[in-house]
């Protein structure tokens, strides 16, 4: 049974902060989280099949689905009961913006979605997919373009070694308790899985930390000194105020 959160509020809130939370990267939110005492909200291992490219971020709402070992063999092929299974039911609810997760117990032998999937979760309008174990047909998903981030790949069907069990309830994702409804922040490090709360703390307070450290990179690589500029000194703050006409985020 779903257990879902999320209601028309929700979705004004995420679409409130949605452009500020794609200015910021997994370092700075992971490190922003870390100081106010999330300490586990980064996926290890889950990375791109291809970059994304310097920069860009993908930030959407977390869709969950949780695989089991199978208990017994596979049993023969039957059409209708493949379409009741939990990741097929999922994939046909998911709405615009949404992150498709699937824990398959970082198994590394069973791939979990493949190109066709891929194809359907890109369709319904999912912006990523991400898998905490093995994807097959990865040069074709690729060609689909759907991002998809993985710990690896594998050429064997799911049947193999899981089963899906259920969607929509709090999963392992490498480490990280994602609760469906919870907030991704992906780039090509990786993702970062926070509630909306905190996800509008890092959209408020992210932006003015990158835009600084920007500044702080091209003094270092200008000849700067890190005793001057990293951490900055009082001194450098006053003159990054006054080069940018921003204030300086708190530290």
């Amino acid at each position: 049974m779903s257990t879902m959160p999320w209601g028309l509020d929700h979705d004004a809130r995420l679409a409130a902060i949605h452009g500020d939370l794609a200015q910021v990267s997994t370092a700075t939110a992971c490190h922003m989280l870390v100081k106010r005492g999330w300490r586990n909200t980064y996926m290890l291992g889950l990375l791109p099949l291809q970059p994304l490219g310097t920069g860009r971020r993908l930030v959407g709402r977390a869709r969950t689905c949780q695989y089991l070992m199978r208990r017994g063999p596979e049993g023969p092929h039957d059409p209708a009961a493949r379409r009741r299974s939990a990741e097929i039911v999922l994939i046909e609810q998911l709405e615009p913006g949404d992150v498709m997760c699937i824990d398959a117990l970082g198994m590394a032998t069973a791939g979990i979605i493949g190109d066709i999937l891929a194809t359907r979760i890109q369709a319904r309008g999912a912006i990523a997919a991400v898998i905490n174990g093995a994807v097959r047909d990865s040069p074709y998903i690729k060609e689909v373009g759907l991002p998809v981030f993985a710990a690896s790949i594998h050429p064997s069907a799911s049947g193999r070694e899981l089963v899906a069990v259920d969607f929509d309830q709090p999963i392992n994702m490498a480490g990280v308790y994602v609760m469906p409804g919870d907030i991704l922040l992906a780039d090509d490090e990786g993702i970062i899985a926070m509630p909306l709360d905190l996800a509008a703390y890092v959209a408020e307070h992210g932006p003015p930390k990158e835009h600084l450290e920007l500044w702080i990179r091209a003094q270092i690589a200008a000849g700067g000194s890190v005793h001057d500029y990293y951490p900055p000194s009082p001194e450098a703050i006053t003159k990054y105020e006054r080069e940018t006409g921003r204030a300086a985020p708190d530290s």
